[in-house]
């Protein structure tokens, strides 16, 4: 446990979002003080030293469009002991070339004089914008992994993982996205103030470990943009049609293609093989089901195509890192919210309207009681084939 406060640097750049950064703070800022202070005794000392960083001392407007005063301007920060880099909203490499670059190099500067480096979402980006990753792994969160990979090949991107570690000694640790922030903060207290002071935060703040990853959250099929007529009249037939058992057989009936060039022209419109593709969607369906119906884990099945139970929790468990049963206690709405509807329309069917779905919807029938997934909004995990 540190004898004196650990300075923690946190650079912020107009990109960001305010949610992690004010959520590090507090946590950071808590360490050492708060489980004291609720036990009715004297608060104790202070574990941590968070200051919030920007290219200068100017009030900031993030991306949300909340503004922020930064406390410190990185040209009068020589060194510190962490840098733990917030998200940035960033979605096309020309985007992350308008990162502050001075910014950016001094993350690296402070990495070379010593700092620790901790990223939460996508603020691995900005540590491969400044060449950190390179030839290292990490994670970030699902949706920006394309974006990594395609702007920093050489970066070995985990994007089913939440927390990796990387560089000589760990000195960088990436998380996942979102709330992940919390596995990473709670981690760095772990690390730099003991595993007693992290447990206490997490209860302090009721953050919970991501054990399962980030599979559980991603959505399988990338929403990507291309001008093949064949194949986005076959991803809109699908969306209707992927439950039927001739599903492949009628894809490639309808491309009218050798079928060698219909899987070749399917890949490179999607990035996913015919396969891969139907069993995405297929699951991403499942997936729906299980967190607004009641429907049993064999009636899902069913629903989206599959007559072998078994095959079908395999392959759920294999794309999504759970099995059905544990996916649904996770994600199925509490009942006081999944009664609530919104506006305009009815709210999701229960267990009787669930089993009444479980015909021919979904098979080229009639309509599901609840709304289809519709392939060409769905975000991004790219294509492990």
């Amino acid at each position: 446990m540190p004898t004196t406060p650990l300075r923690v640097s946190i650079p912020v750049f107009p990109e960001c979002d305010p949610s992690i950064v004010y959520g590090v703070f507090d946590t950071l800022w808590a360490a050492g003080r708060v489980w004291d202070m609720l036990q009715g005794r004297p608060a104790g000392p202070p574990l941590f030293e968070p200051r919030i960083v920007a290219a200068t001392t100017d009030p900031l407007v993030l991306f949300t469009g909340v503004s922020i005063v930064p406390q410190d301007a990185a040209a009068d920060i020589g060194e510190t002991d962490i840098v733990f880099v917030p998200n940035v909203m960033v979605d096309t490499p020309e985007s992350l070339d308008r990162l502050d670059p001075a910014l950016v190099a001094w993350i690296a500067r402070m990495h070379a004089g010593g700092a620790h480096l901790y990223a939460a979402c996508g603020g691995s980006l900005v540590l491969a914008a400044a060449g950190l990753l390179d030839g290292l792994e990490t994670t970030t969160h699902w949706a920006y992994a394309p974006l990594l990979r395609k702007a920093f090949p050489t970066v070995r991107v985990h994007a089913d993982r939440i927390l990796v570690q990387a560089g000589e000694g760990h000195r960088i640790v990436c998380c996942g996205g979102a709330s992940s922030w919390q596995d990473l903060s709670l981690l760095l207290i772990a690390r730099h103030a003991g595993t007693e002071e992290a447990l206490r935060i997490s209860k302090v703040f009721l953050y919970q470990w991501h054990r399962e990853g980030q599979l559980p959250y991603a959505s399988l099929l990338a929403n990507t943009s291309h001008e093949d007529a064949v194949v986005g009249a076959l991803q809109t037939w699908l969306a209707e049609n992927y439950g039927r058992h001739d599903v492949l057989t009628e894809m490639l009936r309808r491309a009218a293609l050798p079928k060698r060039t219909f899987d070749r022209r399917f890949k490179r419109a999607t990035g996913y093989a015919p396969l891969a593709y139907v069993q995405a969607l297929r699951i991403e369906e499942a997936k729906q089901l299980l967190e607004t119906s009641e429907a049993s884990v064999e009636a899902v099945a069913a629903e989206v195509g599959y007559e072998d139970v078994s095959y079908f929790r395999r392959l759920f468990l294999r794309l999504t890192g759970m099995r059905p049963g544990d996916y649904r206690r996770k994600f199925q709405l509490p009942r006081l919210v999944a009664g609530r509807g919104a506006p305009g329309r009815p709210a999701a069917g229960g267990a009787e309207d669930a089993e009444a779905g479980c015909g021919e919807a979904g098979r080229g029938g009639a309509a599901a009681p609840y709304p289809r997934v519709a392939p060409a909004v769905l975000a991004a995990r790219p294509s492990r084939e």
